[in-house]
Parts: C-alpha cells; sequence; structure tokens
C-alpha cells in the first residue's frame, strides 16, 4: 500500500473547550493551541493529536449551523462516522470505561469478526466507532 493510514479529519464545531477536553479526557489525546484561519480572521482551527500520526482538525465557524445539524446513521451524507483504531485490547477496555462514565455510550460490544467495535458519540453529537482487532497483542 502507498498510505500509511489517515493524516486529519476536519469538521466544524461549536464549542472546541469541550469538545478537546472529551477527545482528552477519553483518548488521552492532545489538545493544541487554537488559531485563527481564514481569510476574515473570525474562523479559528484547533489540532487535537489522537494518534501517532492521525489528527482532528477541528473548526469553529461563526453563523455556521452545520455543527448544530444531526441526522440517523446512513443518512449523514458523504461521510457517517468516525473509527477509530484501539493501539490494543487494554487500551479498548480503558477506552470503553471511560465513554460509558461519561454518558457517551452504552458499552455494547460489537463482534464484526475480526474486530470488536464499540460505537459511541462525542460532546458535538458526532457518532465515533473505536475498534480493535480480536487477536491484537
Amino acid at each position: 500500500m502507498l498510505l500509511d493510514g489517515i493524516n486529519h479529519i476536519a469538521w466544524i464545531s461549536n464549542d472546541v473547550a469541550r469538545l478537546g477536553r472529551f477527545y482528552s479526557e477519553i483518548f488521552d489525546a492532545e489538545v493544541g493551541p487554537t488559531r485563527p484561519h481564514g481569510e476574515d480572521g473570525r474562523e479559528t482551527m484547533t489540532v487535537i493529536r489522537i494518534g501517532p500520526h492521525t489528527e482532528l482538525n477541528i473548526f469553529v465557524i461563526p453563523e455556521n449551523t452545520e455543527a448544530r445539524r444531526q441526522t440517523p446513521m446512513w443518512g449523514r451524507g458523504r461521510i457517517d462516522h468516525v473509527g477509530l483504531q484501539a493501539a490494543s485490547p487494554e487500551a479498548f477496555a480503558v477506552i470503553r470505561r471511560r465513554l460509558m462514565d461519561a454518558g457517551a455510550s452504552d458499552g455494547t460490544v460489537n463482534d464484526l469478526g475480526r474486530v470488536h467495535s464499540l460505537f459511541f458519540r462525542d460532546p458535538d453529537g458526532l457518532e465515533g466507532e473505536v475498534l480493535v482487532a480480536k487477536d491484537a497483542r
């Protein structure tokens, strides 16, 4: 393969501080500084590092209403949800507990053949999934 994973995923939020706390507390993510972005200086971008070479680029854009729009699975447009890879079965268990404690997941683990999966909703309502290979060591 010519690729080595995903570099970043960009999305719009209304409350980057709240979102940063969630990803930091649940996934041990590193939240970078918020910086101006765009031509008029009102838009901001914050980088949340979630893996060795994967980031969430979170934009806050005044008057943009997309962050409030929620629809059911498979009705969300071209990209439906984000699947995050747990580093190990132990990390998956820690993440599962943290998500349940935060009220972001009911903790149901799905058996998808080669992997286990767990769905969650972040504070913006974005649906996410955490996966781990069954034979991960």
